[in-house]
């Protein structure tokens, strides 16, 4: 980065001792707009001094009148920029030096320093306005930002943030952009990616075979996705299938064409007004979804709204939806002017394509058009996904707008390397006391994704500058991340990694993410995780701390009548549930319906459930949901993970849980043990009378809800503990975690979940990194 020439006034000379500070000031500084701030500041109280960014801090000194040094480090702390996040300002005196004037100057490589970056941040409002307005220099252009928005983490290949170490690089400035980047009035003041139509990016649209159209790229696309085509577009963090929402049979095309027969699409509208006539949006929502991160939000349909096509999220209850958050979406939302279907340029279960070359390949044949771009793309990033529960956000998938946001676990110095689990995968880098959990990676099944999961991961540890001095894993001998685990450890002589029981790493990451220590009761309901004692676990009540737990109940263990196909055909589930209640006939209930299992099936699936040798024993509450789905004809199958759990929860949507009912649930033994068949025997009994199958759904709701806060009042009356922490992907279903939390607190007991990671497995590198550095930590000090 070049000096800037330009410099604040000199100081005002008053009776007040003069002095020259110097601040260290940590955090999310660099990429906010954090200098050209500083030197506004110190401008407007008459200090002379620099400031430049290093590898892991801003640097500021500052000479003035004591009492005015003072105001600036006040004003500095209380109302840094919008995107900033100070985690600390180290402040000491320095001798002075006389110098008049403020400047930026050029940034510092300190060598084993770090620094958090930005995450991407959504268009301003003053930039959206300078695009619509046609008297202006950037009207309609598609990477128009300033300090206050824009690329930041998918652009930056090192640090300090500087446009040389961005993707930024090879497009240097006209001097129009130049005089703004040099001036301290203009709110493009150093901001790196300033660009402009004279000396910018190039967008411009392509056909199938990735030869250019000639015309305007955004009009020609827009066209095309009115025409009922599917268009791939270049974002942020890497490419974007988008169709017509409103349109049924283009919906249907790109399903067909994606390999993605029923799990819902994310839908982007063109403002906050387009979201309300589709969806119930509360204050908390409009917030979120006008914020700087912009997620796909998950929220609930209005019943007067019939715009979109059912095709984009069929039988669920709500809708994803989100806000334009580049320059380009908000220009081809305005010029579509209607809703458009926005997911991942993938096919399904591959990670998203990145670059154009990559994406005319892997997309050609999903595609009709493809809006491409010259900006490359530094980190691959998907949107992240998130829905108010319980009155707070809390991530469903954590990727652009949150990444790489550290979480800061006070205390915990130890340099650790976690890497997960197999299904959702994250990976998460403990450094300083900052946990770095990287981006949604998705499942570790596919070669593409395995090298996605390798490209992010050395990137965070090169921006980092990492070194980790221990590597922890899941308990699962068979996961692909174990594996990776056990090869990293190996290459950097670190011995044998950390393996943290998957479960006990779920509560974890919620004591990571409330800065909890010491024991408390932890509940992890989810669909697998390998138990210690080698058995599939999944409906587990845990007294645990940051480093080690114990087993302290479960839901009865059922047979899983073909393993991991249970989560697909959760009919087996059904089965398995009925021969353990002594329901189960050798053919299949009528009430299942006409798309349930057929009779030769169904008798093999029973008599394997009835042997206590063929198939292994599960606790796991995913499971539970799957029979239960089944059971009431909701869905007997499913294209998707949890599909059949979402479609349950939709059901149950509306019905106050409270007056719905329970169903009876046994407790006893050590460690406690919770007996479903009670509910399963009355559920089935209700069903025969003719009971709606909603009411069901909702009392199922209740009944688990009730047995959550049952069990854990039972434990902490044994234990004396009194803070709860839920976590794992069943507790992503809204209604259950809501009237879970409602029924703790109102038992006496505090109450914890998820919020910043998912509580489903892209938590779990963060629990991990916590329960290998405690443990660490725990064996240093009996060594010392």
């Amino acid at each position: 980065m070049q000096t800037s020439s330009v410099q604040a006034t000199s100081p005002a000379r008053g009776a007040s001792a003069h002095v020259r500070r110097r601040l260290r000031v940590r955090g999310v500084v660099q990429g906010v707009g954090f200098r050209p701030f500083v030197w506004e500041l110190a401008h407007r109280h008459g200090l002379a001094g620099t400031v430049c960014n290093t590898s892991g801090s801003v640097l500021i000194e500052v000479e003035g009148a004591a009492s005015v040094v003072a105001a600036f480090a006040a004003e500095l702390r209380a109302h840094p920029p919008r995107l900033a996040r100070i985690t600390a300002v180290e402040d000491s005196e320095v001798a002075l030096r006389g110098e008049d004037g403020f400047r930026i100057v050029e940034s510092l490589t300190v060598e084993g320093e770090y620094q958090p970056v930005s995450p991407d941040a959504a268009t301003c409002v003053e930039c959206l306005a300078e695009i619509l307005d046609p008297a202006q220099r950037r009207h309609r252009y598609p990477f128009t930002n300033c300090t206050a928005c824009g690329p930041r983490f998918t652009i930056i290949e090192g640090l300090p943030y500087d446009r040389p170490r961005t993707t930024m690089r090879d497009f240097p400035m006209c001097d129009a952009c130049r005089a703004e980047y040099d001036d301290p009035a203009d709110r493009r003041f150093h901001a790196q990616p300033v660009a402009c139509a004279d000396c910018g990016p190039r967008l411009w649209l392509a056909g199938a075979n990735g030869a250019e159209v000639e015309g305007d790229a955004i009009s020609l696309a827009a066209a095309a996705l009115c025409a009922g085509e599917v268009v791939a577009l270049k974002g942020l963090g890497g490419f974007q299938l988008a169709c017509d929402a409103t349109d049924a049979a283009a919906v249907a095309r790109l399903r067909e064409r994606k390999r993605r027969p029923a799990k819902p699409f994310a839908v982007m509208v063109t403002d906050l007004a387009a979201a309300q006539e589709l969806c119930v949006v509360g204050g908390a929502e409009a917030a979120i979804l006008e914020g700087s991160a912009r997620p796909v939000l998950l929220l609930r349909r209005r019943a007067d709204s019939s715009a979109i096509a059912g095709e984009v999220a069929p039988r669920v209850a709500g809708l994803g939806l989100m806000l334009p958050y580049t320059p380009l979406h908000h220009l081809l939302l305005r010029e579509v002017g209607r809703p458009l279907v926005m997911t991942s340029g993938n096919v399904t279960e591959e990670p998203i394509a990145k670059d154009n070359g990559e994406a005319l390949e892997r997309l050609r044949g999903i595609a009709d058009r493809f809006l491409l771009h010259d900006r490359g793309i530094a980190a691959r990033y998907d949107d992240s996904v998130s829905r108010v529960v319980a009155g707070e956000e809390r991530l469903v998938r954590r990727a652009r707008g949150h990444c790489p946001l550290p979480a800061p676990l006070a205390g915990v110095h130890t340099e650790v390397l976690a890497l997960g689990a197999h299904l959702k995968n994250t990976f998460c880098v403990l450094r300083g006391g900052d946990a770095f959990v990287g981006p949604h990676i998705g499942d570790l099944d596919h070669p593409l994704t395995l090298r996605h999961q390798e490209e992010s991961l050395s990137g965070c540890l090169r921006l980092l500058g990492a070194r980790p001095e221990v590597v922890a894993c899941d308990l699962h001998p068979d996961y692909a991340s174990t594996a990776l685990a056990e090869r990293r450890a190996a290459e950097w002589s670190l011995g044998e990694p950390v393996r943290v029981q998957h479960h006990h790493a779920h509560v974890a990451s919620v004591m990571a993410e409330h800065g909890l220590r010491g024991r408390l009761l932890g509940v992890a309901f989810d669909g697998v995780g390998h138990g210690t004692d080698g058995g599939i676990w999944g409906g587990e009540f845990l007294v645990c701390d940051e480093a080690h737990f114990h087993r302290a109940g479960h839901l009865l263990a059922v047979r899983q009548p073909g393993g991991d196909l249970c989560a697909r055909e959760g009919w087996r589930m059904a089965a398995a549930y009925l021969c353990a209640a002594g329901l189960a006939g050798e053919t299949p209930p009528p009430w299942l319906g006409e798309d349930g299992p057929d009779a030769r099936r169904w008798r093999l699936v029973v008599r394997v459930a009835a042997s206590p040798t063929a198939a292994p024993l599960s606790t796991s509450a995913g499971r539970l949901f799957d029979a239960v789905a089944s059971l009431l004809g909701v869905a007997h199958h499913s294209s998707f993970e949890a599909e059949a759990a979402m479609r349950l929860e939709a059901l149950a949507t509306g019905i106050d849980p409270a007056s719905a009912g329970a169903y009876p649930v046994g407790m006893e033994g050590e460690p406690l043990r919770v007996d479903t068949l009670g509910l399963i025997r009355a559920l089935v009994a209700d069903r025969l009378a003719g009971v709606p199958a909603a009411l069901l759904a909702a009392r199922f709701h209740e009944t688990v809800a009730q047995l959550v806060a049952g069990a854990c009042r039972r434990l902490a009356a044994d234990s004396g503990l009194g803070r709860v922490a839920l976590s794992g992907g069943v507790f992503q279903n809204a209604v259950l975690l809501e009237r879970s939390v409602s029924l703790l607190r109102d038992s006496g007991l505090e109450v914890y979940a998820n919020r910043m990671v998912p509580a489903n497995d892209g938590g779990i590198s963060l629990g991990q990194a916590l329960v290998a550095a405690s443990r660490t930590r725990a064996a240093a000090g009996v060594a010392g």
